[in-house]
């Protein structure tokens, strides 16, 4: 199938959540720009750690986290990630297959525990009580929100720890910093500058603290995070973007700047690699450019074992002899985030053969930490039990009769193909409108004389529907009579326009020629809206259509008559004969009423009695000289309508009174002549 007809997925056993995706907005045309990114690391080197302070830091698994400097995001190639992340798997869908951020990867990339107890706990709707006890004081009402606290006060109180301090004194700045660090990196929220109190407690003994599964907890953060942000109503994202960019450039040859070759960043973790200035060209790379790069993504462009070459002198054992959990199909748990851990869909990533993956179990992600004093060990049995077996779980290396191309045949039928569109949305309306024109011609061209009356109903409904689509288009031809009467029209408002500038009062009346007097924006079938960058007239709903031509049905028979009025467009020196013509026929009984009341009320208004006789030519030379001021200052006149033309346009009344005026002279000579 086209895929331009039908991106994907062309079945959704396993992408069911398409519509709420945002691909789904951004092929309609619903473009969300880049994401706000939350991770908030360029105030880390801030803190002075003293020796102690250090050590507890490494005693509490977070040594090699605490090195790894502030580095620059690249907001577009996030965003164009996420818009291919897919929260039914928990992995990236690209061309090539799926792929993800696995345990393995956050391990050398961060150096992070992925193996030990889950991170999870009891949940807290306030600070106070627990800043007090693991930190000696508690925030202000201004630097507290909910169960959060802000990242500056942690910053103001305790980033500097005196020489001489007790060592309790020590161990409440190093759990603030421990509490700053994961809130600023791993577990970095959207609020923008709070985190959690409720990790304070795991920071309470230090050497209990290195027991604990940071880096599954960190993951399971980014998963969500991931999630999320993927739906198309979001705007933001949080998590350890850190990780995410950095996990990118090793596995994907997009955006990735030049390596940095001093001896330092071959060190571990694997993220330093990244550290320092980069050269990359990122210049003008938005959202569309890493979209359509990932949208014609190439084998030749994914690094599908980025670490094999790197050195593993400096992997610490503990991260290495956990680096099996990698290939675990588990849960990933943090406090109330629980995720899962699925790399049999990914066994590229660890050299192995991809075949088609076991169904997905569908599962609902709930909010578990709402009241305080949750204890969610208790509320996630399930979750905690299949964390426990995750050993169990290991994905096996030796199997056997996978045939990678009937992977990549199911693949391609439950996956989103491409993001973008290949061709844009006012393009493809252009080639729309342009079949239809042709559809048209052909059918006004068949030969439809030989046919039964069916046959030929079906083909008159067809020019019917095609004429329909065309009629409110911009660009289709008007009609010969439509033209003269658009051209008549603004040659007479202009004509008025004029003639007004040389008038020396306004009188309310009738403009007879506000047919025509719609603006320049508007066609003849009716205002316009704008759709992306074309203007497309709202269509009319009561229209008729003979065989031939479509009508509206209020307005044809007033149409034909002008039309059958007015067979030629008129030159400009007769349009005062067919004003004439046209105010004799139909309004000159009207104009001789409306003289007499003029000048009735005039009399009244100057104080003198209604007179028997009117200077008949003293009228005529006054309106005489009005006209010959009125055409010898037309240059004047349209430099002036220019500068005023938003005014004179937007006027009605004014265009009314004008043309009152013009009708009231004329009738006069007319009535008295």
């Amino acid at each position: 199938m086209d895929v331009l007809a039908n991106p994907g997925p062309l079945k959704d056993i396993v992408l069911y959540d398409q519509e709420k995706h945002v691909s789904s907005a951004v092929w309609d045309g619903q473009e969300r720009g880049a994401l706000r990114c939350h991770e908030h690391t360029s105030k880390l080197g801030e803190w002075k750690l003293k020796p102690k302070q250090i050590e507890l830091v490494e005693r509490a698994g977070f040594g090699f986290l605490r090195r790894i400097p502030a580095i620059s995001l690249d907001n577009p190639l996030i965003s164009a990630l996420v818009e291919r992340w897919r929260r039914e798997t928990n992995t990236f869908h690209f061309t090539v297959g799926e792929m993800t951020v696995t345990l393995e990867d956050i391990a050398l990339l961060l150096g992070l525990g992925i193996d030990g107890k889950p991170v999870i706990g009891v949940t807290y709707t306030t600070c106070s009580a627990i800043c007090e006890r693991y930190l000696g004081e508690a925030p202000a009402s201004n630097y507290a929100s909910g169960g959060m606290v802000k990242l500056s006060w942690l910053k103001e109180k305790f980033s500097e720890c005196e020489v001489d301090a007790s060592f309790e004194k020590v161990e409440r700045c190093t759990r603030a910093y421990l509490l700053y660090l994961v809130g600023s990196t791993i577990f970095s929220t959207t609020t923008g500058n709070k985190v959690p109190v409720m990790y304070l407690p795991l920071f309470e003994d230090f050497d209990d603290a290195g027991t604990f599964a940071w880096g599954a907890a960190a993951l399971a953060f980014l998963y969500r995070a991931l999630g999320n942000a993927s739906v198309k109503s979001q705007s933001t994202i949080c998590g350890c973007l850190t990780l995410l960019q950095c996990w990118s450039y090793y596995h994907l040859n997009i955006g990735r700047p030049k390596l940095n070759r001093e001896p330092i960043h071959d060190h571990f973790p694997f993220v330093l690699r990244w550290k320092g200035k980069q050269n990359g060209p990122t210049a003008n790379r938005d959202v569309v450019f890493y979209r359509k790069a990932l949208d014609v993504l190439k084998p030749c462009e994914v690094e599908w074992l980025p670490y094999e070459n790197m050195d593993g002198r400096f992997i610490p054992d503990h991260i290495r002899n956990s680096l099996q959990l990698g290939r675990s199909k588990t849960m990933l748990i943090s406090f109330d985030k629980a995720e899962r851990h699925l790399p049999d869909r990914c066994l590229k990533q660890f050299g192995l053969f991809q075949g088609i993956p076991e169904d997905v179990q569908r599962w609902v992600r709930k909010s578990r930490g709402v009241d305080g004093g949750v204890d969610l060990s208790v509320k996630m049995e399930s979750e905690l039990s299949e964390w426990e077996m995750r050993w169990e779980n290991i994905v096996p290396d030796d199997v056997l009769g996978v045939d990678e191309a009937d992977y990549m045949r199911w693949y391609l039928g439950i996956t989103r193909k491409i993001v973008g569109r290949p061709i844009s949305l006012s393009s493809e309306f252009q080639r729309t409108i342009s079949n239809v024109r042709d559809i048209l011609e052909l059918a006004e061209n068949f030969q439809i004389h030989d046919l039964d009356l069916e046959r030929g109903n079906m083909i008159s409904r067809i020019i019917g529907l095609a004429q329909d689509c065309l009629r409110d288009q911009v660009g289709v031809t008007a009609t010969t009579e439509s033209q003269q009467q658009i051209e008549l029209g603004k040659r007479m408002r202009g004509k008025e326009r004029v003639r007004r500038k040389g008038m020396g009062k306004r009188r309310k009346g009738i403009d007879p020629m506000e047919d025509y007097g719609g603006s320049e924006d508007e066609s003849q079938f009716g205002p316009l809206v704008e759709v992306g960058q074309m203007h497309l007239p709202l269509s009319h709903t009561n229209s008729v259509y003979d065989g031939t031509h479509m009508y509206d049905a209020v307005t044809k028979v007033d149409d034909m008559e002008l039309c059958d009025t007015i067979p030629q467009l008129p030159e400009t020196q007769d349009i005062h004969k067919i004003e004439g013509s046209l105010l004799d026929d139909t309004d000159k009984s009207i104009e001789d009423s409306k003289l007499q009341e003029e000048i009735g009320a005039t009399n009244v208004l100057s104080g003198e009695e209604p007179t028997e006789s009117y200077d008949v030519k003293k009228e005529d030379k006054e309106s005489k000289a009005e006209d010959d001021d009125a055409t010898k200052g037309f240059s004047d006149v349209s430099g002036e309508e220019n500068a005023n033309r938003e005014e004179e346009d937007g006027t009605e009344m004014g265009e009314s009174v004008a043309e009152s005026s013009s009708l009231e002279r004329r009738g006069e000579n007319t009535v008295l002549a």
